[in-house]
């Protein structure tokens, strides 16, 4: 008899923090489970507490999860920075390799980070496949919490998806029918997005506005290839608004450090605050954000804030991207609405001078952010109920 043992790595910040929210509900749930039996009716495991090991950040470390490192401090921008960092990130892959031969675990679970933990999906199937033989069955189940979004570039891939994972748990709606279609052996469920338990308390609250000036949020991004990049940009947009109109602004970076790295680009802009994470509450109450492409407008999505995307990177990067992305935008709301709700300025067009004359004429146009609102109502309304990360820590306990 032993307990359920789980291995789980994440590597960015947002896929620390759905990680886990899915321990939790593993717990929760294998606690619910009953005991189960071999042939011999000996019990193989019980409802004991699972054990959790891996790589990925502060919140998966907060939730009990064994850190081998700190996979979130390896995250990287763009193509040419994994090329950049790719014997660093082969030593990872072969030092957690070396953890998942060594402990056998009964599930590997591989929470977004694409890139890097399809790498290692296939990595542990070869090893399996290499072990078998007598006394030598360890065949993990293998999980992947957030599609690859393959269905946006690079398609061919699903094939090795299908391959390497048991199970692909989604969070937007269209994406277990498009993998039906091309790999119907490969098992899909579609849980729902974790941001509806998230926010489901300030729904009530999104629509309160001040009767002060209009309030902008700055998101440049999350990481210091980004900042580099994006932190003038936005500068310079706040600066032009400004100088048209009264208007607060609220810059947020993810660190302390960070703030400290990179608050003087973006001196000179009147009525400015800059704050380190707590994204939700600069967003509340918002007029408009601008925000860099990302996750992040996913969260200007839920809590009903009407945004201009952005986004410029290196010439190398922005030149592999246009070869391969395949669909029309870049934004996930836009693509959940098959629309613009959300403008869109990528590389060249992403000038302060485009972003701001799009900004004064959404700050100038209260009927058009309301219609933006509605429809971002109604995408969301598309993304489930609250519970994502219980429905998929039940789905991998059916799986086992």
């Amino acid at each position: 008899m032993k307990p359920l043992t789980c291995m789980i790595i994440a590597g960015e910040a947002s896929g620390d923090l759905l990680a886990a929210e899915l321990v939790a509900a593993l717990r929760q749930v294998a606690g619910d489970q009953e005991s189960v039996y071999g042939p011999d009716q000996q019990p193989l495991r019980a409802t004991l507490e699972p054990r959790f090991f891996g790589a990925g950040g502060s919140r998966m470390a907060a939730a009990g999860v064994e850190l081998a490192f700190d996979m979130t401090a390896h995250s990287v921008v763009g193509v040419s920075g994994v090329i950049r960092n790719l014997l660093k990130f082969r030593r990872l892959l072969q030092q957690l390799l070396h953890m998942a031969l060594d402990r056998q675990p009964d599930l590997i679970v591989c929470v977004d980070f694409s890139g890097f933990n399809r790498r290692f999906a296939a990595a542990v199937r070869q090893a399996a496949r290499a072990r078998a033989g007598l006394f030598k069955n360890w065949q993990p189940k293998i999980v992947q919490f957030v599609s690859p979004q393959v269905w946006a570039s690079r398609e061919s891939r699903v094939y090795q998806i299908a391959r390497d994972y048991d199970l692909l748990l989604c969070i937007f709606p269209f994406e277990k029918e498009w993998y039906a279609k091309r790999v119907p052996g490969l098992r899909v469920e579609f849980v729902g997005h974790p941001m509806v338990e998230r926010f489901a308390n300030v729904a009530g609250s999104l629509d309160t506005k001040s009767d002060g000036p209009p309030r902008v949020v700055l998101l440049p991004g999350s990481r210091a290839g980004e900042l580099r990049h994006h932190v003038p940009i936005v500068a310079a947009v706040a600066r032009r608004i400004a100088g048209q109109m009264p208007a607060t602004f609220c810059m947020v970076v993810p660190s302390e450090d960070l703030m400290r790295q990179f608050a003087s680009a973006a001196s000179g802009v009147p009525n400015l605050t800059v704050q380190a994470g707590n994204v939700e509450k600069a967003l509340r109450g918002a007029d408009l954000a601008i925000t860099k492409s990302g996750t992040i407008t996913m969260e200007c999505a839920f809590l009903g804030v009407p945004a201009l995307v952005f986004y410029q990177t290196s010439a190398l990067n922005y030149w592999i991207g246009k070869r391969i992305v395949t669909v029309k935008y870049l934004a996930m709301p836009n693509l959940l609405a098959d629309e613009l709700v959300f403008p869109e300025f990528i590389q060249h067009a992403a000038t302060p001078e485009n972003i701001s004359r799009a900004a004064i004429d959404l700050l100038q146009n209260r009927d058009q952010r309301e219609h933006v609102q509605k429809r971002l109502r109604e995408i969301v309304a598309t993304l489930g109920t609250a519970g994502a990360a219980r429905r998929g820590a039940q789905a991998i306990m059916n799986l086992l």
